[in-house]
């Protein structure tokens, strides 16, 4: 193509609209440190998401790093390994031990089915993933959380604006994680937020992003720099009036998606998850032994023709090498994993993609030679 397509690309705001932002930053001169923008924001992501309280950070990876902290994790965390390498590298800034368990090949989710012979004394939270949006086994989770005594935190990177069951997803577990990274479906350039139960819970999180400073001069714990700046809150205050509507656009590219690829043999999609609202955030396919090219032959093929998919994830985090030498790393513990980190393209979705690159898409892999 003469022009490439890329997996995704941001959804920007008119610039024009972002300037007064700007004009007011320049005029009261805060640009950190729980300006009012930052305060808007919070409040407008708790009214738009359907959560009490909401604390922001400058990514979501400080985010994790502090929710651990948040809730004084230590030991072996159950965790997938089938993700982006932050979700078990938050685990070892807070020196504690990843326990990978296999996923759900219909999901890609943690297996809650395998959660429970991996718990050890030393086991005091689980870690799971809404890998590509889609919702874990929440109820499941819980209730094996609940019998064993342990947290739950949320990695829900993914998973800005999905409901399940009617809810947001968000609310599940003791904490959920937020990115708002470029790539995200919600970007402020860079940032994130965790979701907090409860007013005591927030403040504690608020005092560890910012140093451990109770006020000007007591400091609680040995907090990090995790504050957004007034400049990522303002895009975000702007970029909430846009949200809904890219939203659709990536959930009407996904159909098309679903609908053009459904007769291709070789190819298979995800099922949709059920008594789920999704965002689109992804769309992963996976290319089977009889679809005449391999996975990496195919995606070397898009690449070749300007588009751009993504091998999402691979290689697993297991595979890593700061992980590998973990008894859980072990390749027959992880059979799902591989299998779809072996065989999982995601194809480029954005609010921007027009319907007619989706069919050029499409269309090479309906007939790739």
């Amino acid at each position: 193509m003469k022009n490439p397509i890329y997996v995704t690309q941001p959804n920007l705001p008119p610039l024009e609209e972002f300037i007064p932002y700007l004009e007011q930053i320049w005029d009261n001169k805060i640009l950190t440190n729980n300006g009012p923008f930052h305060r808007q924001l919070e409040q407008a992501l708790c009214e738009y998401l359907g959560v009490d309280h909401l604390a922001l950070f400058t990514n979501g990876t400080i985010a994790l790093v502090t929710a651990l902290q948040a809730l004084r994790i230590s030991g072996e965390v159950i965790t997938t390994p089938y993700s982006f390498a932050a979700t078990a590298h938050s685990l070892l800034w807070n020196n504690i031990k990843p326990v990978f368990v296999d996923i759900d090949p219909d999901t890609c989710n943690l297996d809650p089915a395998r959660i429970e012979e991996a718990i050890t004394p030393k086991t005091t939270a689980i870690l799971p993933v809404h890998c590509y949006g889609n919702p874990c086994a929440v109820e499941h989770i819980q209730q094996i959380a609940d019998i064993y005594g342990l947290k739950v935190i949320y990695d829900a990177a993914h998973a800005f604006g999905v409901r399940y069951k009617g809810k947001t997803v968000l609310r599940h577990g003791d904490l959920s994680v937020l990115s708002f990274h470029a790539t995200k479906v919600f970007t402020t350039f860079e940032g994130g937020a965790i979701i907090c139960p409860d007013a005591k819970t927030k403040q504690r999180i608020d005092y560890l992003k910012n140093f451990g400073f109770a006020d000007e001069v007591t400091v609680t714990a040995s907090g990090i720099n995790g504050k957004m700046s007034e400049f990522n809150a303002a895009l975000g205050l702007l970029q909430l009036k846009y949200i809904d509507d890219a939203l659709q656009r990536r959930r009407q590219i996904e159909a098309r998606y679903r609908q053009a690829l459904a007769e291709v043999p070789g190819i298979s999609v995800l099922p949709v998850p059920p008594e789920t609202k999704g965002n689109a955030s992804y769309f992963p396919i996976l290319v089977g032994a009889d679809y005449p090219l391999s996975r990496d032959g195919l995606y070397q093929r898009m690449k070749d023709a300007g588009i751009n998919g993504r091998r999402y994830f691979y290689p697993l985090i297991s595979d890593m090498p700061m992980y590998r030498g973990l008894s859980s790393a072990k390749a027959e513990n992880l059979q799902h994993s591989h299998q779809l980190s072996g065989h999982v393209i995601c194809l480029p979705i954005y609010p921007g993609l027009p319907e007619e690159q989706v069919d050029v898409i499409t269309g090479l892999i309906a007939k790739p030679k």
